[in-house]
């Protein structure tokens, strides 16, 4: 009964939209029972197949033309598709319990905040020009994922996942992609071809998983700049980084030792957080922070019993929390004279065995440039 008023109206309408011969009959009807379907089936729909109207305007009494009126875009019912936006779908907090059909030009689509819990094989397919998908807040599982949901998008450069029920970085993923956002999920291991491929990627998000080893996998993505891998079950760092990297989150883990000269085969990186984790001085190399590009390093709340050697170049090191036990003026300059000082510029040693009184005499002259010294 619910088509009964819509069947009559086209009735109705039919003989009006004849004397248009550019108007394909009943489309309007078809785009409505569209729009109102409450389940979608993935398979492929682009609005190209959509007639395009021969507007003409018949112009106002003064002889000037009508402004044409705009095309209506199809949108699922569920979400909204604002005019002045027209490339963007808006699904987020709805509580959906499932993935609504995206139109062919979408390229942000936003379904964060629901209660999805599967996202099915091809269910981007139609939409291969989206670029950034967020999907995070949801109760999405791996088992329920389909296997190459994002393989075909091509332009995707934007992915959030974090916040889901997930155990596996899903996998392929399309080399366009950027930023990666995995983090307070349920990842344990990382497989050696699960970032297989992204040479673009500059943002891999981790944290707050199950993450006990990660393996050669960071090595190869050239033009990452920034991992977190905070909050995780990670042993030992990684084998080897990207010569892009600039900011390192490790904290929060079980790690107890850094190779010598891990940190030199990327010179660009200048933050780098270890604290919350096991370091003793015994799974440190004389020089294994002493790295130029450094500029902010934390050890705070480890294990350590001696100050590491850092570089002159590094201003703030954060060292509270350990058991530390002595002031030793060579971690900060190997020589102590007018040319040769520290540029630290914070220095935190509370929390540890020590006291102010056990700063050495030229200390003031090697850390010139500190203006916070918290021991």
């Amino acid at each position: 009964m619910r088509w009964a008023p819509v069947l009559i109206m086209a009735g109705l309408c039919g003989v009006t939209m004849s004397q248009y011969e550019d108007y394909e009959d009943m489309f309007w009807l078809q785009a409505y029972v569209r729009s109102q379907s409450s389940s979608y089936n993935y398979a492929p729909y682009y609005e190209d197949e959509i007639p395009a109207y021969s507007y003409v305007p018949a112009g106002s009494p003064d002889g000037d033309p009508v402004p044409e009126p705009p095309v209506s875009r199809i949108c699922p019912h569920e979400c909204e598709c604002p005019p002045n936006f027209s490339s963007a779908l808006y699904c987020d907090t709805r509580n959906l319990r499932y993935l609504p059909f995206v139109p062919s030009r979408m390229k942000y689509a936003y379904f964060q905040n629901n209660q999805i819990t599967t996202i099915q094989e091809g269910a981007f397919d139609n939409a291969t020009s989206l670029e950034w998908i967020a999907l995070h807040n949801n109760q999405i599982t791996s088992e329920k994922m389909g296997k190459r949901v994002f393989a075909k998008l091509k332009n995707l450069e934007r992915l959030y996942l974090d916040h889901n029920n997930l155990t596996k970085i899903p996998t392929p993923l399309p080399r366009s992609l950027r930023e990666l956002h995995l983090g307070y999920n349920q990842i344990s291991k990382v497989p050696s071809n699960a970032l297989e491929g992204l040479e673009n990627l500059t943002a891999l998000y981790l944290s707050h998983n199950q993450i006990h080893e990660i393996g050669p996998n960071l090595r190869g993505l050239k033009s990452l700049i920034i991992v977190d891998l905070s909050y995780n079950q990670l042993r030992r760092v990684p084998d080897g980084l990207p010569s892009s990297l600039e900011q390192f989150y490790l904290e929060h883990n079980y790690i107890y030792s850094v190779p010598e000269d891990y940190f030199k085969a990327s010179p660009k990186l200048y933050y780098v957080r270890i604290s919350h984790n096991s370091l003793t001085n015994d799974g440190l190399a004389s020089n294994t922070f002493n790295a130029s590009s450094l500029l902010e390093l934390d050890l705070s709340y480890n294990k350590l019993q001696k100050i590491p050697k850092v570089s002159t170049s590094l201003e703030n090191l954060y060292l509270q929390g350990n058991r530390i036990n002595e002031f030793t003026i060579s971690s900060f300059c190997t020589m102590v004279d007018i040319m040769n000082f520290s540029r630290l510029q914070v220095l935190r040693l509370d929390g540890n065995e020590i006291r102010r009184s056990a700063m050495p005499s030229d200390a003031p002259l090697c850390l010139r440039w500190a203006n916070v010294i918290e021991i």
